[in-house]
């Protein structure tokens, strides 16, 4: 079983760095998965703004960077979004990439990591409807970090109890991930 854990920031300078990197290093502590980071930044969308709907295209799209990140999410069997909230929602880029798609994400698990000054958890919100959209089943575990409070300028971890709260999310949406793809 695979699951990506998606960062979702696009932006110079980011802060979602940080926070991927903790997430992915208490992934990689764990055996009941693959865990791949997949930066969003590394693929170059363009503003959506083809004719055809994305969920129509059966995976296959003209722009050969869509089609890569394309490639890459349906490699996966489940998600870990980890997701900035801009403006009190979710970051443009981020919800233009899972715009230009369909097939990659339907009926697939994903949990969510939020922060900003507010811990994110209104992203968390828009993220819950916007994935229904594809029959996703996003687990009700996720972990929501003040950046201001929780991360340093070195990117340290958070608090202590975020290790385990991480697991926890971990071992939802492995769980999920594996009754959806059976």
């Amino acid at each position: 079983m695979k699951i990506g854990i998606i960062l979702g920031s696009i932006r110079e300078g980011r802060k979602g760095k940080s926070v991927a990197d903790w997430v992915m290093g208490i992934a990689n502590e764990r055996t009941d998965a693959e865990y791949e980071l997949i930066d969003l930044a590394q693929f170059d969308l363009p503003l959506l703004n083809d004719s055809v709907v994305p969920g129509t295209r059966k995976g296959k799209y003209d722009n050969q960077n869509v089609q890569r990140w394309g490639d890459a999410l349906a490699a996966c069997d489940g998600f870990v979004l980890v997701s900035p909230e801009y403006n009190h929602s979710v970051p443009g880029g981020f919800k233009n990439a899972i715009d230009h798609l369909g097939p990659e994400l339907h009926s697939k698990a994903a949990a969510i990591v939020s922060y900003g000054a507010e811990g994110g958890v209104r992203a968390v919100e828009h993220w819950r409807l916007i994935l229904a959209n594809f029959n996703m089943y996003v687990v009700r575990n996720q972990i929501s970090l003040n950046l201001f409070t929780e991360f340093d300028d070195d990117g340290a971890a958070p608090n202590e109890r975020r290790p385990g709260e991480l697991n926890d999310l971990f071992d939802a949406v492995v769980k999920a991930a594996g009754k959806l793809s059976a």
